[in-house]
């Protein structure tokens, strides 16, 4: 059974970093996409990052471009979303998730077949 599970949230001061991990389980799986996603109660899910696992090609929401870096360690089969500059309104509940991606990859999210059960990110101002 595949099992992504997500690591690294927590409470920071505005400007702060977090690193969070997904490391994900359970034997190989189909997948060309990784992506990282935010919700906060009574929102709609929001695209955060993904990345493919080809040539490696990222996409980053804009609200998050420049601050936040994708990147994943094929061998230890996990994904990471290192999170610089962090400001109030990044404070959700992160979920990483895979699947096999075959529109934009921040949008299609019902493409993405296993989810984590997601890590809380609380920035303070």
């Amino acid at each position: 059974q595949v099992q992504l599970v997500e690591s690294g949230g927590g409470s920071v001061q505005a400007g702060g970093s977090l690193r969070l991990s997904c490391a994900t389980s359970g034997g190989p799986f189909s997948r060309n996409c990784m992506g990282w996603f935010r919700q906060v109660p009574g929102k709609e899910r929001e695209g955060v990052a993904a990345i493919y696992s080809g040539g490696g090609s990222t996409y980053y929401a804009d609200s998050v471009k420049g601050r936040f870096t994708i990147s994943q360690d094929n061998a230890e089969n996990t994904l990471y979303l290192q999170m610089n500059n962090l400001k109030p309104e990044d404070t959700a509940m992160y979920y990483c998730a895979a699947g096999v991606i075959t529109g934009h990859p921040l949008v299609w999210t019902y493409e993405y077949k296993y989810w984590g059960q997601g890590t809380q990110v609380t920035v303070s101002s």
